[in-house]
């Protein structure tokens, strides 16, 4: 428990971590990563590249800070980190690690004039009491998943069962567990933690789900970025018959229990959550279901046949499609060319706005979205949406 004048410091560095956040937790990484080779699989060297990485991290820290006396004013942001630790299986071993690298940023990036024994002491408590916090939640979920129908602990082996190119970009892997077992329920938007070995290197990555729950398979369905060491050894190098380790699947982006209409929103490989979603709100056969999808052609659009054969079977489903790129396509999509536009989703929408909506893409494409459906007059609520990759400001 931090002491009042304890909180009363962590409240003082708010404006330094305004202005110099990103800063200090680009050294942390640095530190961290360059010192500590244990927890390296644990992060995307892409999103160090990038800066995501330490600009989420930073936001974060800026919200704790702001927010030490009031945790409660956090709001989701405490059960995304704890869900992200859970795919990649974050154990309590990695808190030493990260609470020593965090707080000998704070004194080498602030300085020892700023950061003074007090300050150093203050995070230290600051930083172990969000720690324990999620190291009990992290060890609830773990067991949970473990004592759960068809759950486990740690990785388990899975075999690729199929691999199929769903478009130019992107391959769906169909996934059977070796040992023959059940396969754990989980919540459409979810996604997996995968665990592979590259070059003599331990990566840990994770992937959308994207297929409703079976209790017997998974399916991911992954996009090759441009010198991404995952996903290009998935699609080079993985074929049917390997067997890689899987992590349970985990995710706060979920859909959630309702009868309001239905309206998801993707942009590229952003499709893969919105899959499981709307598949499975399709078997309840309880809610209407809008389901709008942007590529930049036809030759990158994923999935086509099986959104066509839902259209086609389920009158409660409407789809929509719109390529950036190209003219008029065979068959049935695209409904639209152009870019994406407040008008496609004023049409789209129910007249009632009574509707719940899921959007997942590029940031440009969620942040435009976002701002369409409010200038729409759903209200904040009634917005969901997640990042591939680290959580930022959608403003």
């Amino acid at each position: 428990m931090l002491t009042p004048e304890q909180t009363a410091i962590i409240k003082a560095t708010v404006p330094l971590l305004e202005t110099g956040g990103e800063a200090l937790t680009t050294h942390f990484y640095k530190t961290m990563l360059s010192e500590y080779d244990e927890v390296r699989p644990l992060f995307n060297q892409a999103h160090q590249a990038s800066g995501s990485q330490p600009r989420a991290l930073a936001n974060s820290v800026l919200q704790y800070a702001r927010h030490i006396d009031n945790l409660g004013a956090l709001g989701n942001l405490p059960a995304q980190i704890i869900q992200k630790h859970v795919a990649l299986q974050i154990q309590p071993e990695h808190y030493p690690i990260v609470g020593t690298c965090l707080l000998r940023a704070i004194r080498e990036v602030l300085g020892a004039e700023i950061a003074t024994d007090a300050v150093i002491e203050a995070w230290g408590a600051a930083y172990w009491q969000l720690a324990n916090i999620l190291i009990g939640a992290e060890k609830a979920e773990y067991d949970r998943l473990a004592t759960a129908p068809g759950g486990w602990r740690g990785a388990r082996q899975f075999r690729v069962a199929r691999k199929v190119a769903e478009s130019q970009e992107i391959t769906s892997f169909y996934l059977e567990p070796v040992d023959g077992g059940a396969v754990v329920e989980y919540l459409p938007g979810q996604y997996l933690g995968l665990r592979l070995v590259i070059d003599g290197q331990e990566v840990r990555r994770n992937y959308s789900l994207s297929q409703a729950a079976n209790g017997k398979t998974l399916r991911i369905s992954v996009k090759r970025e441009k010198g991404g060491v995952v996903s290009n050894y998935l699609h080079d190098k993985v074929a049917a018959g390997d067997v890689i380790d899987v992590f349970p699947p985990a995710g706060e982006f979920t859909l959630k229990p309702g009868t309001s209409p239905l309206v998801l929103v993707s942009g590229g490989v952003g499709i893969t959550p919105t899959l499981a979603m709307a598949e499975a709100a399709l078997a309840e056969g309880k809610r209407d279901v809008i389901f709008a999808h942007y590529a930049r052609n036809g030759d990158v659009h994923a999935f086509g046949d099986q959104i066509g054969a839902w259209a086609e079977a389920y009158p409660q489903f409407r789809a929509h499609v719109v390529y950036e790129q190209g003219g008029k396509e065979d068959g049935a999509w695209p409904t639209k060319l152009g870019r994406p536009e407040i008008a496609h989703l004023e049409e789209w929408l129910p007249e009632s706005r009574d509707c719940e909506a899921y959007f997942l893409g590029p940031k440009p494409f969620m942040a435009f979205i976002r701002k369409s459906l409010l200038a729409l007059g759903l209200p904040q609520e009634r917005l969901h949406f997640e990042f591939f990759g680290p959580a930022e400001a959608l403003n």
